[in-house]
């Protein structure tokens, strides 16, 4: 199993980012949760199969259409906390 943190910068909030990102976790497989941060940016913490996070963080990239992503930094975690479901966090 693989377990990162994922900051997405850019214009990712106000374009639906989370709602997309939430559909291509869960088409993934994948568990964790998205939220938005004060500074403008997307929160990911995503955790599944190596191939699927790999996935998860390739789209990233590119996000949803109306999206501009201007930066996208990944961060391995080893905490060990185990998600049931992927979801929203309202922040």
């Amino acid at each position: 199993m693989k377990r990162v943190k994922i900051n997405v910068q850019g214009k990712v909030q106000g374009v639906c980012y989370r709602r997309f990102t939430l559909a291509k976790a869960k088409e993934l497989g994948l568990t964790g949760y998205v939220s938005n941060c004060d500074d403008g940016s997307v929160s990911i913490l995503v955790q599944g199969a190596f191939p699927a996070v790999d996935n998860l963080i390739d789209w990233c990239h590119d996000g949803p259409p109306h999206c501009r992503v201007s930066n996208v930094f990944i961060e391995e975690d080893d905490a060990d906390e185990i998600y049931l479901d992927f979801s929203i966090v309202q922040s």
